[in-house]
């Protein structure tokens, strides 16, 4: 059963939520932390969400299917404002458009403008009278200023301007004003916190990700999939996007010493994967629903998180790793700080011969699926969630640019937000 974050009785009905997402709904993994937490957080608030307003225009040369993601995101604004769970209609989606400027600064300005009138429009359309703002794409930040003022809350998952694409001193800049003008800011590592922790004092508050325990419960044989079933045991096992984050010379490695592994790969390919999928043994299955992602990670003997190592890994606290973990798979991931709180449950290789090395001693050493799905246990999202709630602002504690307030004290975790 979902756990609904109550508002207390001085929080007026109006109050609801509009969260800048740096990802797409429709064209994105809906199990993005900001997706999650709306989610849950609408089954008691109206909560809009803005698909991401990008960070670089994409160009030929400079990003990865540049012509398609154009045109991926000009559908997503065809769609207007809808309502895309049946079953939740107080979560509502929607594309701004936005000129495609983002080197002159007035021109910034203009579509900061541009893109704070739709907001405003959604949100007298939704009823969204005093709105708190949840912010995850830092190009949001001029936005705020041509919005009515309310709470923000900036949702520190990634350290964006580390991003191969992004413009990185624009971006880096933003993610600064933003920390000084957020009432408060969620951090998803403890890393990151660690480090911003002067510049955010007692606003930061270190939430974690979550995980959807019942999504990614262990499926049984019956519903592994066709594609999946034709391919033989011990299967290792990666699902999420294939992109530049991802050391696909590491995974080669694994399929040239460990011949008898079948490597699966499930995901939208987003690069260039050096002819991998030419391998025999590797299989790159593709993008997969979310809806399905549990039933291929089922069919999995062991579970890879081989990511590139570079500067970006070291904020990050990928989302994978507890669904991993839900699904009571062995993980084997290369370094970053903050799966070194799961060293009990996780193989970290710290080289190409470590993990070649864990990724064998997982296929026959497996170890307990109970213990890990222990592990992540009390981590549900419904539970990130209302740690996120606790800090909705009572309504004179609202935002105005420069002013930086903190309504909720919290030192370290926050209450309910689950243990690394």
């Amino acid at each position: 059963m979902i756990g609904r974050p109550r508002p207390t009785s001085a929080e007026p009905e109006h109050l609801g939520w509009v969260c800048f997402a740096a990802q797409d709904w429709w064209y994105h993994s809906q199990a993005h932390s900001e997706f999650q937490l709306m989610r849950h957080l609408s089954l008691d608030r109206p909560v809009l969400v803005v698909n991401s307003i990008g960070m670089r225009m994409p160009l030929p040369k400079r990003s990865a299917q540049p012509f398609r993601r154009v045109g991926r995101k000009i559908r997503s604004v065809a769609r207007l404002i809808r309502a895309p769970l049946p079953e939740n209609p107080h979560f509502r989606v929607m594309s701004p458009m936005v000129l495609p400027f983002y080197g002159s600064r007035w021109l910034r300005a203009l579509n900061a403008r541009l893109i704070a009138a739709q907001v405003r429009m959604a949100c007298a359309f939704l009823g969204i009278v005093r709105p708190v703002y949840f912010v995850t794409i830092p190009t949001a930040e001029p936005v705020l200023d041509f919005l009515p003022p309310g709470q923000v809350i900036f949702n520190r998952a990634d350290k964006l301007s580390l991003f191969e694409e992004a413009d990185g001193s624009y971006i880096s800049d933003l993610e600064a004003r933003l920390l000084q003008r957020s009432e408060h800011v969620v951090f998803a590592s403890h890393a990151l916190m660690d480090a911003e922790r002067p510049a955010v004092g007692d606003r930061g508050h270190f939430i974690g990700h979550g995980v959807d325990l019942d999504h990614f419960a262990a499926r049984g044989k019956e519903e592994e999939p066709e594609d999946l079933r034709s391919i033989p045991h011990p299967r290792v096992g990666f699902f999420g996007t294939l992109d530049e984050l991802v050391d696909f010379d590491l995974i080669r490695r694994v399929a040239l010493e460990i011949r008898h592994a079948q490597i699966v790969l499930v995901g939208p390919v987003r690069c260039s994967i050096g002819g991998l999928g030419e391998l025999p043994n590797v299989h790159v299955l593709g993008f997969r629903s979310y809806d399905l992602i549990p039933t291929y990670g089922s069919g999995f003997d062991v579970a890879i998180m081989p990511w590139a190592q570079r500067e970006w890994i070291q904020w990050c606290n990928p989302i994978k790793l507890k669904e991993y973990l839900a699904l009571g798979l062995p993980v084997v991931s290369t370094p970053f700080p903050e799966v070194d709180w799961y060293r009990d449950v996780v193989q970290v290789g710290r080289t190409e011969d470590e993990f070649v090395a864990c990724v064998r001693r997982a296929l026959v050493s497996p170890g307990s699926c109970t213990e890990r799905r222990q592990k992540v246990a009390g981590d549900s999202w419904a539970s990130i969630a209302i740690s996120v709630a606790l800090l909705m602002s009572r309504p004179s504690d609202v935002h105005t640019p420069g002013a930086i307030r903190s309504a909720v004290p919290v030192d370290g975790a926050l209450a309910g937000s689950g243990g690394a």
